[in-house]
C-alpha cells in the first residue's frame, strides 16, 4: 500500500507518523513545498520577541529525523501541482531543480493548510508588510527588525496571532498599534469579556484602534477608515483561508469558503483521497454545523483519524469545539465552545452567568481573581461555552470546562466535580464548582439575574429600586446612577428604607454579596434580581464602550 501525503506540519506529519506506527510495511511519501515538515507554528511569535532564542527549538522534526524514526520518504521543496484521481496519480515539481515527475498512490492525504489572507488594498505589496505563517516568514520579520531597526509597528487584525505578535513586538522594543475591524479583540470572546483585555493591553503601552479597518498602506504607516497610524513595519493578521486550489482543480468538493468537504472519517467525495487540518471543513462539536476552526490540536487529531481509516481501523473525528488559550504578557485568556453570538446564530435558547473567583485559597499568598463566563442550553442544561480572562489558574479551569463540554456535562454537573485542592493551587470550592453553584441557583429559581446591558433599560421613574450593597468606600470610587446604597451587613436593619411592592435590582462588586442580599430580600417578600458580574463587569464594559465612542467621534 502506497500513501502520499501532501503537506506536513500538524495534520500531514501526524498522519504520516500514525500510519507508520500502524503499518510497518506501508510505503509513505510526505511532500512538503517548503523546507520544514514539522514546526511549532504557535511558537513563531515568541521567537520574534526573543522569548524563544534558538531557532532550532521551533523545528519539531527535521526531514532527516523523520526518515530515521519513521522510515518515511520525506521530500521537501517538492510541490504537488496536479492530481489525477481517475489514474490515482499526482504530478510533483522539484522546486530546487524545476524537474516534474509523476507518482502513483493507493491513498492520498491532503494537508495543505491555510494561507494568511492579504486584503486587496493599496500598498499591500510594500516591503514593510509581512505575514506570519511559517519559519521563512518568521526569519524575514526577525531579520527586518535586526537590520532595519524599526521603531514602530502596526498589527492589522486582533485575533490570537495578532495579539501575540503585538506582545512580542512590544517586548522587542517597538511602539505597537493594533487595528481591528470588530469592536473587540479575540473573536471567540464576547465584548464584555474582552473589555478587561483592552484595558490591560493599553496599560502595557499598545495602542488599540477598534471598529476600524485599513484602507491603504503608505510609506510610513497605514490609512484607516478613521485616521492614520505611523509605522515602520506592518504585520497583516486578518485571518487565513484554506489553500485548496489544487484540490478544487481535480474535482474535490468544496464549500463556499473554499474548504475541502469531508465526512467524519476525513474522506473527501473522491475515493481514497482524505483531507485534514486547516484546509478541511469540520463540524462544530456543539451545533454539528459546518465550521472553519484552524487549530493545531484538531489538525493533529484529524491526521490520526485519516491514518486509522487508511490502515483499516474505523475511526471518526467527532468535531471541533474551538478550545484555545492565549498568553498576553502576564494575562491568560481562554475560550472553549460557543460564545453568545454563535449560540444565537445556531438558534440555541441559552442562559449565562459570570463569576469572579480567586485562583487559589485567598489566605495563601499570590491569589489573583479571574473572570469566568459560562453559557448553557436552557433546555438540556448542557454547558456549551466558557470564556476566562485572568492570570494564575485560567489555563486549568479552561481545560476542565473544555473537557466538561466534550463529555456532555450539564452546567449543574460542575457543582459536583471533585477537583484537587491545596491552598497554593485552588480552593475547597473551586471556581469550576462555583460556576455550577451559581448556575444551579439560577436554574432552580433561587436567584434571578439582570445583566450589564439591561441597566440602561431600567426605568428611572421610581418603578424599581436599584440597590448598591457595597461599602461606602467602594461607592465613592464609582456607582450606577440612580442607585441607593445600603451595605450588605446593614441590610436587615435598614430594610425598611426599601419600598415595598417594587422590584429590587441589586448589585455589588462581583455579584456575590448582592446574591446574599437577594436571598435576604426574597426571604422578606421582595422581588429581587442580581446584577451578574456585578459593578466590576459593568464598569469595565461601560467604560470601554465610552472610550470607543470617544475615539470614533474624535476620528470623525
Amino acid at each position: 500500500m502506497k500513501t502520499i501525503i501532501i503537506g506536513g506540519v500538524a495534520g500531514g506529519a501526524s498522519a504520516a507518523a500514525r500510519l507508520r506506527r500502524l503499518d510497518e510495511s506501508a510505503e509513505i511519501i510526505l511532500l512538503e513545498r517548503g523546507g520544514y515538515i514539522s514546526f511549532a507554528n504557535c511558537g513563531l511569535p515568541y521567537y520574534i520577541g526573543g522569548v524563544i532564542r534558538n531557532q532550532r527549538s521551533l523545528t519539531l522534526q527535521t526531514p532527516e529525523s523523520f526518515r530515521a524514526r519513521f522510515n518515511i520518504d520525506v521530500r521537501i521543496n517538492s510541490e504537488a501541482i496536479k492530481i489525477e484521481p481517475s489514474f490515482k496519480k499526482i504530478t510533483v515539481k522539484n522546486l530546487r531543480t524545476g524537474e516534474c515527475y509523476e507518482e502513483n498512490y493507493d491513498n492520498l492525504v491532503l494537508s495543505p493548510g491555510a494561507e494568511p489572507f492579504r486584503p486587496d488594498i493599496d500598498g499591500i505589496d510594500s516591503p514593510t508588510v509581512f505575514t506570519l505563517r511559517n519559519i521563512p516568514d518568521t526569519m524575514r520579520i526577525k531579520e527586518y527588525i535586526e537590520t532595519k531597526k524599526p521603531q514602530s509597528a502596526v498589527i492589522v487584525g486582533g485575533g490570537y496571532i495578532g495579539v501575540e505578535m503585538a506582545e512580542n513586538l512590544r517586548i522587542a522594543g517597538l511602539e505597537v498599534s493594533v487595528v481591528e475591524l470588530a469592536d473587540h479583540l479575540i473573536a471567540p470572546l464576547d465584548f464584555d469579556m474582552a473589555a478587561d483585555i483592552h484595558r490591560y493591553i493599553k496599560e502595557k503601552g499598545i495602542n488599540l484602534f477598534l471598529n476600524n479597518g485599513v484602507k491603504a498602506i503608505e510609506d510610513g504607516g497605514v490609512v484607516m477608515q478613521n485616521g492614520e497610524v505611523k509605522a515602520d513595519m506592518i504585520i497583516m493578521s486578518v485571518g487565513v483561508r484554506p489553500e485548496t486550489a489544487l484540490a478544487k482543480e481535480c474535482g474535490i468538493e468544496m464549500n463556499r469558503r473554499g474548504s475541502i468537504v469531508v465526512n467524519s472519517r476525513m474522506q473527501t467525495n473522491i475515493p481514497d483521497i482524505y483531507a485534514v487540518g486547516d484546509a478541511a471543513e469540520v463540524r462544530d462539536f456543539i451545533t454539528n454545523a459546518p465550521a472553519f476552526i484552524p487549530l493545531a490540536g484538531p489538525a493533529n487529531k484529524q491526521g490520526r483519524v485519516a491514518a486509522d481509516n487508511i490502515a483499516g481501523i474505523p475511526s471518526e473525528y467527532s468535531g471541533t469545539q474551538g478550545s484555545a488559550i492565549l498568553k498576553l504578557f502576564d494575562m491568560t485568556i481562554g475560550a472553549t465552545g460557543l460564545n453568545e453570538k454563535s449560540a444565537a446564530a445556531a438558534g440555541i435558547d441559552y442562559d449565562k452567568t459570570y463569576i469572579y473567583p480567586a485562583s487559589h485559597a485567598g489566605y495563601y499568598p499570590g491569589a489573583q481573581n479571574m473572570s469566568i463566563k459560562a453559557i448553557w442550553d436552557r433546555k438540556s442544561l448542557k454547558l456549551i461555552g466558557a470564556q476566562l480572562v485572568g492570570f494564575d489558574g485560567v489555563d486549568k479551569r479552561t481545560d476542565i470546562l473544555a473537557a466538561a463540554i466534550r463529555f456532555g456535562a450539564k452546567i449543574t454537573d460542575l457543582a459536583g466535580l471533585e477537583l484537587c485542592y491545596a491552598p497554593p493551587f485552588g480552593s475547597a470550592k473551586d471556581p469550576v464548582n462555583m460556576l455550577g453553584f451559581t448556575a444551579e441557583n439560577i436554574i432552580t429559581g433561587k436567584i434571578k439575574q439582570f445583566f450589564w446591558n439591561d441597566v440602561e433599560k431600567l426605568h428611572h421613574d421610581g418603578s424599581i429600586t436599584l440597590l448598591d450593597v457595597r461599602t461606602a468606600a467602594e461607592v465613592g470610587r464609582g456607582k450606577i446612577d440612580g442607585s441607593v446604597n445600603i451595605p450588605l451587613d446593614s441590610l436587615r436593619e435598614r430594610m425598611g428604607e426599601i419600598p415595598q411592592g417594587k422590584p429590587v435590582y441589586v448589585y455589588c462588586h462581583t455579584g456575590l454579596r448582592s446574591y446574599i442580599a437577594c436571598r435576604i430580600l426574597s426571604g422578606s417578600g421582595f422581588d429581587c434580581r442580581n446584577l451578574a458580574g456585578g459593578w466590576r463587569l459593568y464598569e469595565s464594559v461601560i467604560n470601554e464602550r465610552a472610550v470607543q465612542d470617544y475615539v470614533c467621534g474624535d476620528c470623525e
